[in-house]
């Protein structure tokens, strides 16, 4: 099935160093190749079979045959179970068996490569060692898409100089003592970097949505919310009271439906007019790789006066000619969005998020929000390096560093999707989306994948079910401007290896055959 859009305008980019120009991608549609049937098949017997053995062990672990080590609950008497669900089931008995691809312990800072700290179980994963080795990979799991996660160079050195004179806390929130000049510098320059009239930034950013959503909508409102918008922006809306409508991913057809239903039946029972209608989408979708359909969604806002909501957690500084997130790769106007939120802890290697708008939302939301009332502000050297990177971007001298690094990574984007795809992989997602899902079907594979490219010196993140449909587990890489073309060359050769050996390559849309150089 491929998704498309009218509005979809094809870019070119160079890689750094090189002199021949790149031809355009042919097609920038986004394809979703549905999981193979003998793929879809042996994934449910796996999981059929690990559910089967995982009742066998627990009668066993409750007959006493075998030791307790999972979370499971000795209740007193009268007292129902706190947390005996299906999910700690799945816990103990599904998830534990490959538990050692999660949670990867590291020992130095992620940039295109890192230290994973070598770890070993004699209990099946109950419990780990440390074995005091490390593992020098190539990191391809990190949300480090524009490089800045480093320990020295300037912006290093400013983030050290801050410590020293502004500390490491302001101890307070920001309606108390928690404001730093920096602070008021640090949403300055947002704004001017977004072309909005003012911004307002926090200290975490999954607290960004979770605590301001329940500011702008409430009891009487609609939230029209993506079908795989992230956690937190659904913590947000329930946390709301709104009443909220979940359309399929990037359907504007059915998102359009909805917005005509809700105009003429308004709200449940009294028929009356909803208060307000917020549309809420993401830039980038983080375990999709698709982008949100921009241009349609502003016409969408504009036609029948809904508000817009977007979250480029995974876009700003990483999409676009200029960084600035899907408006900018859009070329949309940002004063057509209504609440732009974003994260710092992605492109910028900080911590945090922002909402920027116009001057009245973000007062409104200064004085309302759970964010500024209750949380403590940023750490004054995250304020640091968050400036000196907006420094960066905000020059569009395309010769210094800001725009080599955007560059780097349209360019490094592209020629790793390409490449993924021509070996037969299936890949999901944008063609200019950093974050590169490609399909591992069962949890065995997904397990055996990460543990064969760590061996293989690559770092990668694996994803399951809850987080995927029960037949999309994938393999989820993240590109990064600190990658070189030999180190994607590396992590591709070695991803061809494993592919054979777990027998992924599946793909009909693209046949497996050599890549050319001169194709791309």
């Amino acid at each position: 099935m491929a998704r498309t859009s009218r509005y979809e305008k094809k870019k070119t980019f160079s890689n750094i160093g090189e002199t021949t120009p790149v031809p355009e991608h042919p097609s920038l549609e986004e394809v979703y190749e549905e999981t193979p049937f003998s793929e879809a098949f042996w994934t449910y017997l796996n999981y059929v079979m690990l559910n089967i053995f995982g009742w066998f062990r627990d009668l066993l672990r409750n007959a006493r045959i075998e030791n307790r080590k999972g979370s499971a609950e000795n209740n007193p008497t009268g007292f129902v179970p706190l947390y005996q669900s299906y999910e700690s089931f799945y816990t103990r008995n599904v998830y534990q068996r490959i538990s050692d691809c999660f949670n990867r312990p590291i020992g130095s800072v992620p940039g295109g490569k890192l230290d994973v700290l070598e770890r070993v179980t004699d209990d099946y994963n109950w419990s780990f060692q440390f074995t005091g080795n490390k593992i020098t990979s190539i990191n391809l799991g990190s949300y480090n898409y524009l490089g800045f996660a480093n320990n020295s160079g300037h912006i290093a050195e400013n983030v050290i100089n801050t410590i020293k004179t502004g500390g490491i806390a302001t101890a307070s929130t920001t309606q108390e003592f928690g404001t730093l000049m920096q602070h008021r510098k640090l949403e300055s320059l947002l704004a001017e970097f977004l072309g909005t009239e003012d911004a307002i930034a926090f200290g975490m950013g999954f607290a960004t949505n979770a605590l301001n959503i329940p500011s702008l909508v409430g009891k009487g409102c609609l939230i029209l919310s993506d079908e795989l918008n992230h956690t937190s922006l659904v913590l947000g809306s329930r946390l709301s009271g709104a009443t909220i409508k979940v359309y399929k991913h990037n359907d504007m057809i059915h998102l359009e439906k909805l917005l005509r239903d809700a105009i003429v039946s308004g709200q449940p029972r009294t028929h009356r007019p909803w208060r307000k209608i917020l549309m809420i989408v993401e830039g980038v979708y983080s375990m999709e790789g698709s982008l949100c359909k921009l241009p349609e969604l502003i016409e969408l806002k504009k036609k029948y006066k809904a508000y817009l909501y977007l979250d480029e957690a995974h876009s700003i500084g990483a999409m676009g000619s200029r960084g600035r997130g899907v408006v900018d790769y859009w070329k949309c106007d940002f004063k057509d969005v209504d609440v732009l939120m974003g994260t710092f802890t992605k492109s910028f290697a900080a911590a945090g998020g922002y909402i920027a708008g116009n001057k009245d939302l973000i007062n409104h939301i200064r004085t309302t929000s759970h964010g500024t009332a209750y949380a403590t502000s940023m750490s004054p050297p995250v304020v640091e390096q968050i400036t000196s990177v907006l420094h960066l971007l905000l020059d569009d001298n395309e010769e210094h560093e800001g725009h080599r690094r955007i560059s780097q990574l349209a360019w490094n984007t592209r020629y790793f999707r390409q490449r993924l795809t021509k070996m037969g992989f299936i890949v999901y997602g944008h063609p200019h989306s950093p974050v590169v899902p490609a399909l591992l079907y069962s949890p065995s594979k997904i397990a055996a994948f990460n543990r064969e490219m760590l061996k293989r010196g690559v770092a990668v993140v694996t994803v399951g079910f809850p987080a995927t449909p029960l037949v999309l587990g994938r393999v989820r890489f993240c590109l990064s401007a600190s990658h070189t073309k030999e180190m994607l060359d590396e992590v591709l050769k070695h991803a061809e290896e494993v592919g054979d050996l777990l027998n992924m390559r599946k793909s009909k849309l693209n046949p497996k055959r050599p890549f050319h150089q001169t194709e791309f």
